[in-house]
Formats: structure tokens, sequence, C-alpha cells
């Protein structure tokens, strides 16, 4: 049985035991303006904010625009298991994006996600002692976008990421005569990353259109290296080196299919519907020494969002960008028999400044997620979003002066 217990977590942007497992609890790319619609975007096809969940979008900026957008989250959480229960709350730089035209017929985009993060702290009873786990750390990704417009409605484009980071999970083992040792496993990932788009928009009238986006990441090994060090606390002895492992051939990305249509009529409305799946059950994840096997199943996520704007050119509150949405998620990580799974709705405002150009996105979401059919730890996420997105003809000035 897991016992929860605070510790370490006022400083990461994940606490949660579920995301002990695997590479940690999966990011998908999305801005504060996206996670206010339940996080879609594949076929968001929109000049004037910054869409990394399709490359292909970038070529829709207008020739003259400079975007930055940058966003932080906190999240509030209450986890339970049986009568036991735990609050904890964590926080931090969420993404910096920046995206510009290349000439007239393409986008470029460039920033810093997060791909995955882990954060977690708990205790559970073992023969003739006790153990506590704890684990913090995370993938980045630093990526260089590129699109053009292929026809006048049928854009594509890539993202081109440098996957960077270091997940570590230790393992406390007290025993019941005074001993007490740590086993530290370390996963260390220093690997590109590719990611392929594709956007068509059908025209209805002179305001309304059919939005049409996929996007495409091949799966592959990664780079990188794993090892296992075990500390005996109870004596001065040097670490021992328990496994030291290539990740290549031996831990693995699945590939990740996505697909989105939305409805746009003008700068007022858009609504959108997204679907994505990754096979994570044909990916490598190989079992360390004095660690358990890491189960993986193929995951999937169905999300649906909406905003509007009642009217561009009117007053301060009919110029509010309102947004709506919500999310499904099987996700891949399997607690033994059992998958996890999440859901969430969400809400916020694109609040426009003096500089009309500039938006701030203040967004509010609640997470449920849980490892069914046979119930373990329930957690309930209250999230904070606040994306700043500065929209500048930087191009235009630069002429001027």
């Amino acid at each position: 049985m897991i016992l929860l217990t605070s510790g370490g977590a006022l400083a990461q942007n994940t606490v949660s035991p579920y995301s002990r497992f695997g590479y940690g609890l999966l990011g998908d790319n999305a801005t504060s303006a996206q996670r206010q619609m339940g996080g879609v975007g594949y076929a968001m096809r929109s000049g004037r904010q910054v869409n990394v969940m399709n490359p292909a979008s970038y070529a829709r900026i207008d020739s003259l625009t400079f975007l930055f957008d940058m966003g932080v989250a906190v999240s509030f959480i209450n986890s339970s298991e049986g009568s036991t229960s735990l609050k904890q709350y964590g926080g931090g730089l969420d993404y910096v994006t920046m995206q510009f035209p290349v000439g007239n017929r393409f986008g470029a985009s460039f920033g810093l996600l997060p791909y995955s993060s882990m954060g977690y702290s708990f205790g559970s009873d073992i023969k003739n002692g006790s153990s506590a786990h704890e684990g913090v750390g995370g993938l980045n990704q630093l990526y260089v976008g590129f699109s053009g417009r292929i026809i006048d409605n049928l854009t594509a484009g890539f993202n081109f990421s440098y996957l960077f980071g270091n997940n570590v999970n230790d393992v406390f083992a007290y025993t019941s005569s005074g001993s007490s040792s740590v086993f530290e496993q370390s996963i260390q990932v220093r690997d590109w990353h590719l990611q392929l788009g594709l956007q068509y928009g059908i025209k209805i009238d002179r305001d309304r259109s059919i939005g049409i986006g996929a996007v495409f990441s091949p799966g592959k090994d990664l780079r990188g290296h794993a090892d296992v060090v075990k500390y005996d606390i109870s004596s001065n002895e040097t670490p021992d080196t328990v496994q030291t492992l290539a990740l290549r051939n031996n831990f693995s990305l699945p590939a990740t299919v996505g697909g989105g249509i939305n409805y746009q009529w003008g700068n007022r409305l858009m609504v959108e519907a997204d679907f994505t799946w990754q096979p994570w059950s044909k990916a490598k994840f190989a079992q360390m020494a004095d660690f358990p096997a890491t189960r993986l199943a193929d995951r999937y996520k169905v999300a649906l969002g909406a905003q509007y704007m009642p009217n561009p050119r009117g007053n301060y509150f009919q110029a509010i960008t309102y947004r709506v949405g919500g999310f499904f998620n099987r996700d891949y990580m399997m607690v033994g028999d059992n998958h996890v799974r999440e859901y969430g709705v969400s809400c916020g405002f694109g609040l426009p400044t003096l500089s009309t150009k500039t938006v701030i996105n203040l967004g509010f979401e609640y997470r449920h997620r849980q490892a069914t059919p046979n119930p373990l730890v329930k957690e309930n996420y209250f999230n904070i979003t606040l994306g700043i997105n500065f929209n500048e003809l930087w191009f235009l000035k630069r002429k001027i002066n």
C-alpha cells in the first residue's frame, strides 16, 4: 500500500506518484491559450498565436509580425488513497516560444517546451522495514520549426527538437536492524526528435472556413545512458555502481499521430476537436537492476475546445476572447494491471492590453487522474496558467528606423 507523504514539491512543475513510471507525465506542446480550450491545436490556423502543436501553422503569420509567447503555471493538488489524503502545490515556468515570418510564404519558430516532467515522494512498507520513494526531473525540448505554403490553403512544416533531461528515481530502504541504503536510478537523455505537420483550409464564404490539421512524429531509439547506483547511508563506503546501460536499443519513443478539425468564423469564433494516438506498448523501456519492470500501454487523447470574441472592434469586454474546453486521456503508463486515466475541463480569457497587439491569457483548469479498474491514488488538480503573448509589428519598425 502506498502511503502519501509530502516533501520536495515546492519548486516542481509536477507533484504526482504517477510520474514515477516511464519518462514521467507527458506534455502536449500546448500554450496557455490552448490549455484553456482543452489542449486543442492541430487544426488551429492563426497568425496571432504561436501554435507549436502543429508546425504547419507557422506559415500563417503576417509578413510583418513577430510573436513572443511565454507561460507559467501553478498547480494545487489534492491526492488521496483510502482514508489518507495530502494537499500539495507546484509550479514554475511552463514554456517560451517565438515565431516570425520568412518572406511572404514561409514562417519559422523556436523555443523551449517540456516533453515530460517527474516529481513525487511517497512511502511504502517492505519486509522487515520500510521504504521511501522519491523522484525528480523531466525531459525538455529545445526546438526550431519551419513551414511554408504549398498552395494558398495548404501548408506543411516541421519541428526539429533537441531532447534533453535527466530523470532520477531514488528508493530509500530502512530495515528493522537499523541499516539503511539508497538505490538511485538515473536516465539521462541527449537526442533529437522530429515532428511533421500539415494544415488545409476550406473556405465556406468570406468569413467562415473549415480547417483540417494532422501531425506525425516517427518513433525512435533514444541516445544517452542509464545507471543504477547503490549508496550505503549507514557507513562511509564508496557508492557501488550496480548497472550502467546505453539507452540505444533499450529505451525508445513511439510514433505520434494526431489530427484535428475546426470551424472558424473570422476572428470571432473557433471550435475544434482533436485526437492523439501513441503506440507506447511497442516502445522499449528496459528494466534496471533493483527496480521493477515498467509496463507501457497505447495512449490516446481526445479534446474539444472553443473560443469566442463578441466584437473585435467593440468595448473592452467585447474584445476579450472567452475560451472553454475539455479532454479525456488514457495515459501510457500502467500500474500493475491498471490503466491510468485522466480527464479535465478548462476555461480562460484572452485579455487585451493598452497595446492591442499584446494579450494576457489567463486560464483555469480542473483535472482528475486515477488508475483503474482497481482504484489507486486519486488526484484532483486545480491549475492556473498565465501566458503573455506579444504581437509586434517588429519588421515594420526596423524598416522605419
